[in-house]
């Protein structure tokens, strides 16, 4: 049977990977829009509405799995926000479409140090809606590192990848853009053995460093 405080970590899992997970696809999206794509605002994608933005297996499916399995970090993806990258690129080159593809991630470490900064300010709690509140934001600055560090692997689909085939096209890397065409097609299948083996140590090793970084440790 479970306990209050285990009832008060679940929700306030669940709040704090839903809030890191569909604001880092609006993210996308309102960026997109800052430089004249209304494609996510003419879909309803720049709502705050969680419905909208649910994916069953990368919003629900995903994440549960992972704690149920007792792994050590939780993470998942909503639907990927619709964008027209080329009226981006026509409106703000392609550093706009840089932006576009770092907007997620960038909301996502904010959230992280808003998040560090809170707990540092914050007594220790009294009450179960101060406990809650705690618990909130140590996930939160959790769950938005991993998230951060995660989509900047430089693996398509996943935002670093994108935006290095972006930075390629602006400074002509012409290597980078024939390596990246090269793998991806398998881009997938190269993140999921990196999740599924012990590679994903040494690419998850930067989050754990800010975690403790932001944690104070």
């Amino acid at each position: 049977m479970w306990s209050e405080i285990d009832i008060l970590k679940i929700a306030a899992i669940v709040l704090s990977l839903t809030v890191a997970i569909i604001g880092h696809e609006i993210m996308h999206g309102y960026v997109a829009y800052r430089f004249g794509d209304d494609t996510a605002k003419a879909a309803g994608r720049l709502s705050i509405n969680p419905i909208v933005h649910v994916d069953p297996v990368g919003t629900i499916v995903v994440p549960l799995l992972l704690y149920v399995s007792g792994a050590p970090f939780l993470f998942g993806w909503a639907k990927p926000v619709p964008v027209d990258i080329r009226t981006v690129i026509y409106n703000g080159g392609y550093m706009a479409a840089v932006a576009v593809a770092l907007a997620g991630v960038a909301y996502n470490f904010a959230l992280a140090v808003a998040a560090s900064v809170a707990l540092g300010l914050l007594d220790q709690p009294h009450s179960v809606v101060g406990a809650f509140f705690y618990l909130f934001l140590v996930y939160s600055l959790i769950y938005n590192v991993v998230l951060g560090v995660f989509n900047l692997w430089p693996f398509p689909p996943l935002d670093g990848a994108n935006a290095l085939r972006y930075l390629a096209m602006q400074f002509r890397w012409q290597p980078i853009l024939d390596l990246l065409n090269r793998i991806e097609p398998i881009g997938m299948i190269l993140l999921i053995i990196v999740i599924a083996t012990p590679l994903s140590q040494w690419f998850f090793m930067p989050a754990i460093w800010l975690i403790d970084l932001l944690g104070g440790r």
